[in-house]
C-alpha cells in the first residue's frame, strides 16, 4: 500500500577479511538498488530509493521473479515507505534529487511525483515491443528508454537467453516520451538489440546507448545519439580484440567503460564462470584489459591499464578512484596516476545467480559511501559502506 511505512531493519557488523564496519540496511524479503548507472543515492537528503518485495505477501527467492516495488529509506532512522503498488514488477530511474521517479511496468511507463505523489502514465507500448528501463533528460521534459521487438528465447537467471537474444533481435529503437504525457516518438531505429540508455547529464541532446549482448560478439558496443543531428556514431571505435561493456556517464561529462579483450562475454554465472565463452578462465586475457573515459564526441580522454577482474565498476565524484565488485571481494582501484593499484574493501558473499544479487557497488554523489546489493544468506538485501 502507498504510503505504508517499515521501522528500521538497520544492523552493523565487521567484515571478516578486512574488519571494515559494514551496515546491513535491509532484512526482510529481496532488497536491491536501482542499477548502477541511475544511482539510489538522493544528492540533496540522506535517503535512497530501492526496490523490495516486502509488501508482496509472497515468501520468494531472487529466481522466483519477485514483486518488487519502490520504496523510500531515511538513512538517519533507517525507516522505508512504499511509493508504488503496482501488480506487476518495475524497473525505474530518477532524478539526482528524487522528486521525480519515471518507471516502467507492464506497458507502460510512468511518471511519479514524489513531493505530490500523483502518478501519471507518460508511454503506453501498442506494439510487439518490450520497453528497456529509462533514462531522464537533464532538462526534466523527456525521457529516452530501448525498445526491442519481443523474441521467444529461454528467460532465467544466470543469463539464459543472454546469447539467443543477441541473434534473435532485429527491431529496435531508442524512444522519447515527453514528460508531461503530450506524446512520444522514435529518434532512432536500428536492427540490433539495444540496450543501456542514458542521457548525458548535462546536455539534454546527447544520449549513449548500446548494441547488447555477449561482448566478445558485439563487434561495436557503445554509440553516442546526438538528437539535434539524428545521428548515431559509434564512441571509442573497437578493434578486432575489443570486448567492451558496462558503460556510464560519470558526473562531470565523461563516458566509462571496459575493456576486458577477447574470449571475455561480460558475465559471470553462479559457477564463477561465464556464461557464453566458458572455456575463457575469468582472469585469462590475451591482452591487458582497460578501462577508459570516453568525451561526448566518442574521444578517448583517459586509457588505464586493468590487470585486474571486475565485473562492474563505479566512478567516484572526481573519477580517480573506482568501486569494482570481484568475483568474491568489492575492492577499491585508484587510477589517479599512471599505474592502477587495488586494495580489498570487504568481503561481499553474493551468489551471481541473478542479476539482483549483482553487486552493482554503486558512490553516493559526494563519494563518501558505497551501496551494493548481495543473497548473502539466500534473499537479496542491501548493504552500505562509509568511507
Amino acid at each position: 500500500m502507498i504510503g505504508q511505512t517499515w521501522p528500521s531493519e538497520m544492523s552493523e557488523f565487521r567484515d571478516p577479511k578486512t574488519g571494515r564496519r559494514i551496515r546491513q540496511l535491509t532484512r526482510q524479503g529481496n532488497n536491491y538498488h536501482l542499477y548502477f548507472t541511475e544511482n539510489s543515492f538522493d544528492i540533496n537528503r540522506n535517503e535512497i530509493i530501492f526496490y523490495s518485495d516486502r509488501a508482496s505477501g509472497a515468501d520468494k527467492v531472487p529466481h522466483e521473479y519477485p514483486l518488487y516495488n519502490l520504496f523510500r529509506m531515511d538513512l538517519n532512522t533507517g525507516e522505508m515507505i512504499q511509493l508504488t503498488d503496482e501488480a506487476q514488477p518495475v524497473h525505474a530511474t530518477k532524478t539526482p534529487d528524487s522528486e521525480l521517479i519515471v518507471y516502467g511496468v507492464g506497458n507502460l511507463v510512468k511518471k511519479l511525483d514524489t513531493r505530490t505523489g500523483e502518478s501519471t502514465v507518460i508511454y503506453e507500448e501498442k506494439g510487439n515491443y518490450g520497453v528497456g528501463m529509462a533514462s531522464i533528460a537533464a532538462n526534466r521534459r523527456y525521457v529516452g528508454f530501448a525498445r526491442n521487438e519481443r523474441v521467444t528465447v529461454p528467460r532465467g537467471p544466470n543469463y539464459t537467453g543472454f546469447k539467443e537474444s543477441y541473434y534473435a533481435i532485429k527491431d529496435a529503437r531508442i524512444t522519447l516520451a515527453y514528460l508531461d504525457g503530450s506524446g512520444a516518438f522514435d529518434a532512432f531505429k536500428d536492427t540490433h538489440w539495444l540496450g543501456h540508455f542514458q542521457f548525458s547529464p548535462d546536455d539534454p541532446t546527447i544520449g549513449t546507448f548500446c548494441h547488447e549482448g555477449p561482448w566478445n560478439l558485439v563487434t561495436q558496443r557503445i554509440w553516442i545519439l546526438d538528437f539535434a543531428a539524428r545521428e548515431a556514431k559509434p564512441c571509442y571505435r573497437q578493434a578486432e580484440w575489443d570486448s567492451i561493456g558496462h558503460e556510464f556517464w560519470t558526473q562531470d561529462g565523461y563516458i566509462f567503460f571496459d575493456d576486458r579483450g577477447p574470449g571475455h562475454d561480460g558475465t559471470i554465472t553462479s559457477d564463477r564462470t561465464q556464461a557464453v565463452v566458458k572455456e575463457v578462465g575469468i582472469n585469462q586475457n590475451e591482452m591487458v584489459p582497460f578501462v577508459g573515459l570516453a568525451d561526448r564526441y566518442g574521444n578517448l580522454v583517459k586509457k588505464i591499464d586493468m590487470p585486474y577482474y571486475c565485473n562492474h565498476y563505479h566512478a567516484n565524484p572526481d573519477n580517480t578512484v573506482l568501486v569494482g565488485d570481484d568475483v568474491d571481494d568489492l575492492v577499491l582501484i585508484d587510477i589517479s596516476g599512471e599505474v592502477a593499484s587495488l586494495r580489498v574493501l570487504c568481503s561481499h558473499g553474493t551468489s551471481w545467480h541473478t542479476q539482483t544479487s549483482h553487486c552493482h557497488p554503486t558512490w553516493s554523489w559526494d563519494g563518501s559511501r558505497i551501496l551494493y546489493a548481495s543473497d548473502r544468506g539466500g534473499r537479496v538485501n542491501l548493504y552500505m559502506v562509509e568511507l
